[in-house]
């Protein structure tokens, strides 16, 4: 291996030690009650390596660690809508993994606690809706042209979902009861039924 492979090897498990770090700490202690040098420490690095690999130290850190905690979920997302069976079935699935992520305690704490005070109000609403609109938009799509749900505008559609479905979250981030879970699914699922052609 040369030089720069073994630099651009070392950079990346520097990179990937912090990460786990991260997301470590941000799931056990408040984001505002950490220090970059806490997490060096606890990834045994320097607090320089939290700055050399993420813009502005910890700050940079958490979005690092809260966008790979949204990828897992539209990961997970992308594959439930793929896989085959019928349209509405689909999406049922779809949604009940996306609120059993909500109960899922490292989305839970770094999404949906966390996530807007170390964020940013309006940049937790730009990221979430980078992950999120654009399935919930594809999906809308495919089920009107499967003649599932009335013809009505994607865009307003999927806005409306998306926003049903934040509200839910912010509620299953707050509690571990599994009868909220439970209700929060049976809402979810009465209120887009009702965009059905033929709602059962």
């Amino acid at each position: 291996m040369t030089v720069k492979g073994r630099r651009a090897e070392y950079a990346e498990a520097t990179r990937t030690a912090l990460l786990e770090a991260g997301r470590k700490l941000f799931i056990e202690r408040r984001y505002g009650d950490l220090s970059a040098d806490e997490i060096a420490r606890a990834a045994r690095l320097t607090r320089g390596a939290v700055y050399h690999h993420f813009t502005g130290g910890k700050p940079g850190l958490f979005e690092a660690v809260f966008e790979q905690v949204e990828q897992e979920l539209t990961d997970r997302l992308t594959a439930a809508l793929g896989a085959p069976g019928d349209p509405w079935d689909t999406a049922v699935r779809a949604l009940n993994v996306f609120l059993d992520e909500c109960t899922d305690v490292a989305y839970q704490r770094i999404v949906l606690q966390e996530g807007p005070a170390a964020l940013g109000w309006d940049r937790w609403r730009e990221l979430d809706e980078q992950h999120m609109v654009g399935l919930i938009r594809d999906l809308v799509a495919q089920l009107i042209r499967a003649e599932v749900f009335r013809p009505r505008s994607p865009d307003l559609t999927a806005r409306a979902i998306y926003g049903l479905l934040t509200e839910l979250a912010w509620t299953l981030a707050d509690t571990t009861d599994d009868q909220v879970r439970h209700e929060a699914g049976q809402i979810a699922l009465d209120m887009i039924s009702s965009l059905r052609r033929h709602p059962e």
